[in-house]
């Protein structure tokens, strides 16, 4: 079983606690919005009696005009693919209803592949349901009161998190 669930990060970090001398309040200056964003796809896999495997896909976005902000349809056929060469094993994929997820294109790519690949949707709302969910405080923990000068910088961070096995 294959759960995933996407999240995204601005250069806006999250609020974090910190501490400072008495009377001093600590201030991180960060870059004003619209100067970019990552977002990535990340894929839980579930095996009973076996270890669980992590893998990812990173999209950076910079602010331009008519970039795209969000992971495509080929971003996620690459993703599970890869998952799958990975895995050596069919894949059951448990998704939310992102309009990505359910367009034309992509369930093309899933009817294509059915001796591997087994779609299941979640229902409108239930994130509990989705194992990836848990994995994205994790990773954004290490982002609370980040500056960083550009969106390579947060690339940066979450490629250093953790052994994720970066799929590109």
């Amino acid at each position: 079983m294959v759960f995933e669930d996407e999240a995204g990060q601005s250069l806006r970090p999250p609020k974090a606690s910190t501490w400072a001398r008495r009377g001093h309040t600590p201030t991180v200056r960060v870059p004003g919005k619209g100067s970019g964003r990552v977002s990535v796809a990340g894929l839980v896999c579930i095996k009973p009696g076996q270890r669980g495997h992590v893998f990812y896909q990173l999209r950076v976005h910079h602010g331009r005009k008519n970039e795209r902000r969000s992971l495509s349809e080929d971003d996620y056929a690459t993703l599970i693919t890869a998952a799958h060469h990975q895995l050596h094993a069919p894949i059951i994929l448990i998704w939310d209803g992102v309009n990505t997820h359910t367009s034309t294109v992509m369930r093309q790519f899933t009817t294509a592949h059915p001796r591997w690949l087994t779609v299941v949707q979640l229902p409108a709302y239930g994130p509990e349901l989705n194992a990836t969910e848990s994995l994205w405080p994790t990773m954004k923990a290490g982002l609370g009161n980040l500056a960083v000068d550009g969106v390579d910088g947060i690339v940066a961070i979450w490629e250093w998190c953790g052994p994720l096995p970066a799929l590109r």
